[in-house]
């Protein structure tokens, strides 16, 4: 507009390379891009501007976090690729918020103009998670099936689901608006309350305070290795660099998750799955090869309460460590209060020497439960028809199969090997 008021400001205003440095600094165009569309930096800078000028705060962001995936991805999951759809029209967003009744945040809409979420296939863009007979792998679904799972009943009221698991029906929702406790924007799992006759009582654990925090953040944790790659999948375990333990030649290191689905606020019951990784340097001489005969675990909870563990093995397995060799195997525990730690050590003999045994240090891993709102119609009942004793934790596998149905969650199969 200023550039109408004076002929040497016109000038100015017309100098393409100073278009150049915000063509790439809000629209991230390369100098390949400006080629193929043979158009001059200021003449791609109106036009970008005119179709998605409302997203110029988060577009950078976003793109960039979408195409750091997707190249990360094509490397290591490329079946994953495919699963990606392209994006949406202003105008079937703006369709989407009338068939709802309520305005989807900007950048929320800025990422569906880039990608339109995915497919529902296996496996979830948003990661994946197995434990015995349980498996969960999340979908970020697309704008259509979102709009048709929103939310008006009681407990997730102007809720948007974001996510999609098809083996557990788990979803991560987002508050369109700021009613029953929640914040506008805000993500969270949803957690019903157990103990509660209401059934409109939901608890949240809470995953983001807004769309581009909660996107750009899980894709940095997967493009930075922070999430493993297994067959193919993301796994959402978290490794602390801290949680190592060397022992001579053997190293164990521990990575851990949070479950959800299989967790409740009320009655306080946090179920967390770890990781285990042991591995000899293969620098070590092959009369250190060695066979594992048992474990032990020292856990305690937030309270201090401490419970020892001691058995045969790992999983059911005596694994067998020699130069060079990775072991790795995933268990589980569950905790009363909302965090815990556990550590102990494993029992080797030496296969070339069987009269020779050693322990192996497991460093101390904690658990911690997500940020988590109670609900407001349980705020707003009888504290007294909620009697829940939090100092007894579920550390039995009997007891385990005992909570599940607590939680009307169904039993698998197997049983979960707990501790080990």
């Amino acid at each position: 507009s200023c550039c109408y008021l004076s002929r040497r400001l016109n000038q100015l205003s017309s100098h393409d390379p100073l278009w150049k440095r915000h063509c790439k600094k809000y629209w991230l165009i390369s100098e390949e891009e400006k080629s193929q569309r043979n158009q001059s930096w200021k003449a791609i800078f109106i036009s970008t501007y005119s179709d998605l000028g409302r997203y110029i705060r988060y577009y950078a962001t976003l793109k960039k976090a979408w195409d750091d995936l997707e190249k990360y991805l094509g490397q290591r999951c490329p079946r994953m690729i495919g699963s990606l759809k392209e994006s949406v029209r202003e105008e079937d967003l703006d369709a989407v918020e009338a068939q709802i009744g309520c305005k989807l945040p900007d950048d929320y809409r800025c990422s569906f103009r880039i990608h339109n979420g995915q497919k529902l296939v296996v496996p979830g863009l948003m990661g994946s998670m197995a434990l015995s007979n349980h498996y969960r792998s999340e979908d970020l679904l697309d704008i259509d099936t979102a709009a048709g799972g929103f939310q008006q009943r009681l407990g997730l009221k102007q809720c948007l689901p974001l996510t999609f698991c098809i083996h557990t029906g788990l979803s991560q929702y987002m508050a369109l608006e700021s009613v029953e406790g929640r914040n506008k924007y805000e993500i969270f799992y949803q957690c019903p309350d157990q103990m509660a006759r209401n059934p409109s009582a939901i608890d949240m654990f809470i995953t983001g305070t807004s769309y581009l925090e909660w996107f750009t953040s899980y894709v940095n944790k997967v493009v930075t290795g922070g999430y493993p790659i297994i067959r193919d999948q993301i796994f959402r375990y978290v490794h602390d660099k801290e949680c190592v333990a060397t022992t001579g030649d053997i190293t164990v290191s521990v990575s851990t998750s949070f479950l959800p689905e299989l967790s409740s606020v009320h009655p306080p019951h946090y179920f967390f799955t770890y990781r285990i990784r042991i591995e000899m340097s293969k620098d070590a001489l092959p009369e250190k090869a060695c066979q594992l005969d048992s474990r032990y675990w020292r856990i305690t909870n937030a309270k201090g309460d401490v419970e020892e563990v001691q058995g045969p093995g790992v999983v059911g397995e005596f694994p067998i460590i020699s130069p060079g060799r990775v072991y790795e195997y995933t268990s589980c525990t569950t905790f009363s209060t909302t965090s815990g730690y556990m550590e102990g050590y494993y029992t080797f003999h030496c296969l070339y020497y069987k009269d020779k045994f050693f322990n192996v240090t497991i460093p101390r891993f904690h658990m911690v439960c997500p940020t988590f709102k109670v609900s407001t119609a349980r705020m707003e009942t009888n504290h007294n028809e909620y009697v829940v004793d939090e100092d007894e934790d579920s550390t039995d596998t009997d007891e385990y199969e005992d909570r599940r149905r607590v939680l009307d969650i169904p039993a698998p199969s197997g049983r979960c090997p707990r501790h080990t």
